[in-house]
Parts: structure tokens; sequence; C-alpha cells
């Protein structure tokens, strides 16, 4: 029962320090979220200026999983090349070391006071103010897990039990390599890992090269997770991972052989045991950047090879820029949701545009393709929605919830457009092709200014969406009444042509009234996106009617 509890005790101090982890690599990407990616993109203008990036963004975000699927993202976008993301993640393996090296100073007395500055930002305001205390709560929480994780594994580490396994085990090096790895692999962090590798090595009870050999198993093993969440992503975005652990998979193989050399060198540096550990974790990645670095172009020609692009064409279906990484940066999210949904006012720009196409060509293979293209709007409009969805509501001011309701307005009204295409006005079309119908020449070029209108406001409510306009929102509104005229007009010119008994006009009567007023829905739904932004500046009435007299 005892040692239950003693396990129980190591794994929620365990469990503390990588809830502690996770809650700074949270708080910086929230906070700086669209900073890092910056600071990343105008990092990355040679090798080292690369590496040093790697090394700060990691070291702010406690975490160089963090860095590596960040890194990876950008490169599956086509962001940066396979050889700077590697760079990038030489950095990051040195910001790591460097985060396991200050957390083993004794800076326990500072967990109480960062938690309760943390609490104290937390519960003075919103926003950016409450992800900063996220920072400095999990900063308070891992130098607390710290001072418990050391008290847990004092009963442990005095047990006989323990001295004689890990007695036994010592020699075994590929076995304490392998053990590392898991824990690593399991922990998805080589700092916590190598945190607690550290207190058993202190007591002394096994070799120093035992314990370099767990070191190395924590770096490998820590390689693992990227390479298991970027699993299901497309090749570019695979070879970040992978090259990674090649990187440390290599290093490994390399000093694997001269665990000796090297523990009968390190007491001349350090005399602690834990010191000397740590100090071999950072020269181990000190020196794998050194030696990559100057390879990162074959090594990136290398993982092209080992993931190659997919032959097959990308499927329009998936989402482009909907990053799940920048899920935890909310500034970062909404810009990929906004992207994304102007992909959508494309694909509906090119389903009017068939339309348009079928009407004055009589093109029945059109039809097909207007069907497939509504089927690209659908699965996008349901990704985006999902995705912002995703997004935590305490994580928004009020200027982000504002704009991802825009987003998933316009984009729900985007997905109605494509409906009133695909069900309306394709249909119409297929019947004219079918029936052999043909509009009187004045019909059809009443016909074709109105797809035209439609076609140029969608434009206009594109840019109203990204830039926010308000000028440019009172001319969209504006147009909805000039596209009222238009229809009206064109209604009555049809009408005159029946009284004048026009066989084209008698034939088409049905379909080009249907056409005109489904445009003018098509019209009334792109509008709509002007409205949020004329509202929130008072520029709408209430109510077109006039008040009773």
């Amino acid at each position: 029962m005892n040692e239950a509890i003693v396990v129980v005790n190591i794994l929620g101090a365990a469990s503390l320090l990588l809830w502690g982890l996770r809650m700074v690599s949270t708080g910086v990407t929230r906070t700086f979220g669209g900073d890092l990616r910056h600071w990343i993109n105008i990092g990355t203008g040679n090798r080292t200026t690369a590496l040093l990036t790697g090394a700060a963004v990691t070291i702010a975000l406690q975490s160089s999983t963090a860095t590596c699927l960040m890194s990876a993202s950008f490169a599956g976008r086509g962001l940066m090349t396979a050889a700077t993301a590697q760079s990038i993640m030489l950095g990051a393996n040195i910001g790591t070391s460097l985060v396991a090296k200050l957390l083993t100073f004794n800076v326990g007395p500072l967990s109480a006071l960062l938690v309760l500055v943390g609490m104290a930002l937390f519960r003075s305001g919103e926003g950016k103010r409450r992800h900063m205390a996220r920072i400095f709560i999990g900063l308070g929480l891992m130098l607390l897990s710290l001072h418990l994780l050391d008290g847990a594994s004092e009963p442990l580490r005095d047990s006989p039990r323990l001295r004689q396994v890990l007695h036994d085990l010592d020699g075994l090096w590929l076995v304490g390599l392998i053990l590392a790895a898991l824990i690593a692999m399991a922990a998805h962090s080589s700092i916590a890992s190598i945190l607690l590798i550290l207190p058993l090595a202190a007591k002394g009870d096994f070799s120093l090269s035992f314990g370099l050999a767990m070191i190395l198993g924590a770096n490998l093993g820590s390689a693992i997770p990227p390479l298991l969440e970027t699993g299901k992503e497309r090749p570019a975005v695979r070879r970040v991972p992978l090259g990674n652990a090649l990187v440390r998979l290599i290093g490994c193989a390399l000093v694997f052989p001269f665990l000796n050399r090297v523990a009968e060198a390190l007491p001349m540096l350090e005399s602690a045991r834990a010191a000397q550990l740590v100090d071999f974790h950072i020269a181990f990645n000190l020196v794998l950047a050194l030696l990559f670095l100057p390879l990162v172009a074959p090594m990136g020609r290398l993982v092209e090879r080992l993931r190659p692009d997919d032959a097959k064409a990308e499927d329009p279906r998936q989402p482009r820029y909907l990053d799940e990484s920048a899920l935890g940066s909310p500034s970062v999210a909404i810009g990929a949701a906004t992207r994304e949904t102007l992909r959508i006012a494309d694909f509906v720009e090119e389903m009017l545009r068939q339309t348009m196409e079928m009407l004055r060509t009589d093109n029945t293979h059109l039809a097909s393709e207007v069907v497939k293209t509504v089927h690209v709007v659908e699965a996008l409009h349901q990704a985006v929605k999902l995705y912002l969805s995703r997004l935590a509501n305490e994580d928004l001011d009020e200027a982000g919830r504002r704009r991802a309701n825009e987003i998933m307005t316009f984009a729900i009204n985007l997905e109605h457009v494509g409906d009133i295409v695909d069900h309306n006005l394709k249909e119409a079309a297929e019947k004219k092709i079918k029936h052999r119908l043909s509009f009187s020449a004045e019909g059809f070029a009443d016909l074709s200014a109105m797809f035209h209108q439609t076609l140029e406001n969608l434009k206009m409510a594109t840019a109203v969406f990204v830039s926010g306009d308000v000028k440019l929102a009172r001319q969209l509104v504006a147009e909805k009444t000039g596209m009222r005229a238009i229809e009206r007009n064109a209604t009555d010119a049809h009408l005159a042509r029946l009284r004048e008994g026009r066989r084209e006009s008698i034939e088409t009567s049905t379909l080009h009234l249907d056409i005109l007023r489904d445009l003018k829905r098509v019209n009334a739904h792109i509008v709509s996106v002007a409205y949020p932004i004329l509202e929130l500046r008072g520029e709408l009435e209430e109510s077109r009617l006039r008040t009773a007299k």
C-alpha cells in the first residue's frame, strides 16, 4: 500500500509538471501567437537565424514539440522549406535543453509568488491579461511540481528493491535508453522525462554511463510524439518531425558507443551527478546543431524522398488554411478561418460562372462540374464552422468573438448561395438544354447583365469581409437597391415581349423569371456581409418602414 501511495504521488507530481508546461505553452501561444509566427517567418533568412529563432521560441513555449508542430504547419503551407524547418528544430532542441537546465536551479520559493501573481492577473481582466496569467500560473505549478516530485520520489530513492533493480540494469545501456525514450514519449516532453530521471541519478545507484544512455533516450523519445500527431497530415507537414527524429537517432547512434569516455570526462566539469547529466543534455544538442546545421539542405532533400508528395491531386474539399496548431492562438485561428472562407467565395464565384456558361452554350457537362463544386462549398463551410466552434469563448475578446461571428455568418450565406445555384439556377439551365429552348437576344442580355452584376457584388462583398471598410459596405448595400431595379426592369422588359407575342419569350417565360428571382436571392445573401459592419457603427436603421401617421 505504501508503495502504491509513493507511485501515485510521483505520477501526480509529474502530471502537475506536464500541466504547468501546457499552461505556459498555451499562455505564450495565445498572448504572442501571431507575433511568434511572425518572428519565425522573419527569423528564417538563413540557417543561423533560423536556429536561434527555434531556440528562442522553444524557451518561450517550454516545448520543442510545440515548436516542431508549428514549423511543420508552416512547411506544409509552403511558408518555409524543409531545410529551414530543420534548422529551426536544431535550435528548438537546444532551447528545450536550456529550459531543463533552468529548472534544476533551486527556485522553488518562487512558485507561490508566481501563482499569486497569475491569479491576480486572471481575476483582474480578460483577453491577453488572462493569457499572461496562464504563463505565471504555469511556471508556478512547474516549480511546485519539482518540489513535490523531489519529496514524492524520496521513499523510492531509498528503496532497497529499486536500488537492486537499478544495479542490475546498470551496464545495459540500451535498456536505459529505451526506458527513458518510453517515458519521454508518454510524457510528450524531454524536459519532464529528464526531470524524472535526475532525482534517481543524484542518489548514485547506477553509473554515470547508464544515466547518459537515459538522457539519449529522453532526447530520442521526445521526437516521436510529433511524428504520431502529424501522421495523417500532408507529406510536407510530416517531413519536419521525421527529419528531427532522424537527426536525434543519428546523434544517439554516434554518441552511444562512447558513453564511457564521456562519463570519464564529465566529472572534470561538474561534481554533482544531476548537473553532469543536464550538461551532457545541453552539449549533445549543441553538437548536433553544429554537426547538422551545414547539412540541413541534404537533410531536407532526404526527407522529401522519404515523404514524397502524393501523386494524386489535392482534394479541394479538404481545408487548406485551417491550421490545427493555430487553435491555441485565437487571432491566428481567426485569420486562418478568414482565408478559408475567402476560398469558399472563390468556389461560389466559379459556380455562378459555370451556370452562366451552361445557359450560354448549352453545355450539359458543366452541370456535373457545378455539382462537384457545390460539394466543395458544403465541405469547406462545414469545416470552417467546426474550426471556429473549437475556439474557446473565454479565450476571445469582444472583437474576436464579433469577428468569429462575422466569419461564420458569411460562410453560411455563401453556402446558401451555393444551394441556390445548385438547386435552382443549374436546374433552370438543365431544363433549357433538355427542352431545347432559347432566350430572346434582349432577354439573354438582361440575364447576362444580372449575372455580371452579381459577380461584381460578390467581389465587393469579399473585399468588405476582409477590410471591414464602412464606405465599401455602404456601397455594397446600395448595390442591393440597384439589383432590385435591374431585376424589376428586366421583368418589365420580359413582360413587354410577352405582350408582343415573342415566341422565345413565351417559351422561356417561367425560366426567365425564375432565374431573375434566384439571382435576386443570391444578391441578398451576398450583401448581408455588410450589415454587421454598418450596424456596429450605427449606420443601419432598425426598420425600413415609415412611421405610421
